[in-house]
C-alpha cells in the first residue's frame, strides 16, 4: 500500500534569535533586551578632544543586537531606544536623554542606527554573520551609515564646514569602528558555533 510523502517545509535562514524557543511576548522580551543592552553599552563612554561626539559602545550594540535579531527586530530595538531617550529616560551616554540630547548634535547617529540595524539584520538573516570574513565587512559597512547620517548632522547642527564635521565626528572614530567590527563578528562567530554544536 502505498503511503503519502509529507513535504518537507522549507527552510527559512535564521538569525540567532530564531533559535530562542517561540514563546508567547518572545519578540517583546528580545527587543526590550536589545534596547536595554543598547543603552547599557552607551554607558561606555569616552571623551573626544575637540569633538562633542564622545566614543561609545553603542555601535558596538548595534551590530549585535541587529545581526542576532535580523532586520524587523533590530530596527524595532533601536526605533524603541530613541523613543526611550525622547521621553527622559537616561539611555544615551553619560546617563543622558531628552528632546535635546536627541535632537542635539549627536542625534544624526543614533538615527542611522535604524538604517544600519535593518541593512545589518538582513544580511545577517542571509548568513553574513557566521563567519569573519563576511562578518567584519558587513559590520564596518553598518557603521559607515551610521556615520553616513551622522557627520552631516553634526555639521549642520553645529554649523561645522564638511572638513570641521569630519575631523570632529568621523575620523577619531576610524580605529575604533574596526575594532568593534572585529569583536562583534568574533562574538557572533563563537555563538553561532556553540547554538550548532547544541543543534
Amino acid at each position: 500500500m502505498a503511503t503519502a510523502s509529507v513535504p518537507a517545509l522549507p527552510s527559512r535562514p535564521l538569525v540567532l534569535a530564531d533559535l530562542v524557543p517561540a514563546v508567547r511576548a518572545r519578540n517583546a522580551a528580545l527587543v526590550a533586551a536589545g534596547v536595554l543592552f543598547t543603552a547599557l553599552l552607551a554607558q561606555v563612554s569616552v571623551p573626544v578632544p575637540g569633538s562633542p561626539v564622545p566614543i561609545t559602545g553603542q555601535t558596538l550594540a548595534v551590530v549585535l543586537v541587529a545581526a542576532s535579531l535580523g532586520p524587523v527586530l533590530g530596527v524595532a530595538v533601536q526605533v524603541l531606544y530613541i523613543l526611550s531617550a525622547l521621553v527622559g529616560l537616561p539611555f544615551y551616554s553619560e546617563a543622558s536623554g531628552g528632546w535635546d540630547v536627541v535632537f542635539g548634535a549627536t542625534g544624526g547617529y543614533v538615527l542611522g542606527f535604524i538604517p544600519a540595524a535593518y541593512l545589518i539584520g538582513l544580511a545577517a538573516r542571509r548568513g553574513a554573520d557566521r563567519t569573519p570574513l563576511k562578518a567584519v565587512p558587513l559590520f564596518v559597512a553598518g557603521q559607515a551609515v551610521i556615520f553616513a547620517v551622522g557627520v552631516p548632522w553634526l555639521a549642520v547642527s553645529t554649523g561645522m564646514t564638511a572638513s570641521q564635521a569630519l575631523d570632529a565626528g568621523f575620523y577619531p572614530f576610524i580605529l575604533g569602528g574596526l575594532v568593534k567590527a572585529a569583536v562583534a563578528a568574533a562574538v557572533l562567530g563563537t555563538a553561532w558555533r556553540v547554538a550548532q554544536r547544541r543543534r
